[in-house]
């Protein structure tokens, strides 16, 4: 559940008198008042059940310092620990915790959704147009293609990775592999049909998961446990056997897309709107909503 009632200052909040007002974080908040994203994201969580959920408005922010910043989830929590600036961008006070890295990965896909998504870009242009930062009334529209930093794999051999994944969970947390899993992992690279060659790798990665679980004693590890939900989460998507869905683990998020029939590349698509005007403040914070959206893999995802 959400929180009630304003936060109070403390008296260490009196640091923060140290932020120059031309920071880009003090422009950025003079600009847009991010606490529609509250109301926005309120019917997401429970109003009674729970513990205080951490406030939805905080962790957008985060995600905007993670694009201004190029961060990762880890990296932005710790940077934000010891930056200011980053504090008072995120309503804390000085002293006060800063949630899990691994929040943020929830809030990006348990509470942010592609119809979410549009009313933040929605709401944040139209306060800007209220206050006369956008102006004119032509409008262009383009996207171009950004290739992720991995290379695609066929779905075998994301199989044969998924599965190596399981045998390492299983020795770090049981010391060794029990002999009744077979850790033979099949050579699909001699198998001539590429159709045969998936249906081999998934059987076998299937047969793997079974086993593991039906020993009771492994079942029960967390680390083994997540291996095994990952696993079964990839392989069980429909489009992932057709090489339309996951094609790395490194970079879950990147697509294959196509420029024409053709040219085909591995990456994201990247989708932005420009008009005659605009400050160079809002240009860099729009654009960055836009850019870290899809970073995160919330717009603009490409299929085949």
């Amino acid at each position: 559940m959400l929180k009630r009632g304003p936060k109070q200052l403390t008296l260490y909040s009196i640091l923060y008198d140290k932020i120059p007002e031309n920071h880009v974080l003090k422009l950025i908040d003079k600009t847009v008042d991010f606490c529609f994203i509250n109301t926005l994201l309120a019917d997401s969580y429970s109003k009674h059940l729970g513990r205080p959920a951490k406030e939805p408005e905080m962790m957008a922010k985060l995600l905007i310092l993670q694009y201004l910043y190029n961060l990762s989830d880890v990296r932005v929590i710790e940077e934000a620990a010891l930056n200011l600036a980053y504090l008072w961008f995120l309503g804390l006070n000085p002293e006060e915790g800063l949630p899990d890295a691994s929040l943020l990965a929830k809030f990006r896909t348990q509470r942010l959704k592609d119809t979410t998504v549009d009313d933040i870009i929605q709401e944040v242009v139209r306060q800007c147009v209220e206050q006369g930062i956008i102006k004119g009334t032509g409008l262009s529209i383009d996207a171009t293609h950004t290739a992720a930093n991995t290379i695609k794999k066929v779905p075998e051999r994301l199989m044969k990775h998924l599965a190596k994944k399981i045998f390492r969970a299983v020795e770090e947390e049981n010391g060794s592999i029990p002999s009744e899993i077979n850790t033979e992992i099949p050579d699909y690279k001699i198998i001539a049909d590429h159709q045969l060659a998936k249906k081999t790798m998934k059987e076998y990665l299937n047969q793997v998961i079974q086993t593991v679980e039906e020993n009771d004693l492994l079942a029960q590890r967390p680390q083994i446990q997540e291996a095994i939900t990952k696993a079964r989460d990839i392989i069980d998507e429909p489009k992932f056997l057709v090489q339309k869905s996951i094609r790395s683990l490194v970079d879950k998020d990147a697509r294959v897309g196509y420029k024409s029939k053709t040219d085909s590349f591995f990456g994201y698509k990247i989708e932005f709107a420009m008009i005659p005007e605009e400050l160079r403040t809002l240009k860099r914070m729009r654009c960055g909503y836009r850019h870290l959206l899809w970073r995160q893999g919330l717009l603009s995802q490409i299929d085949p």
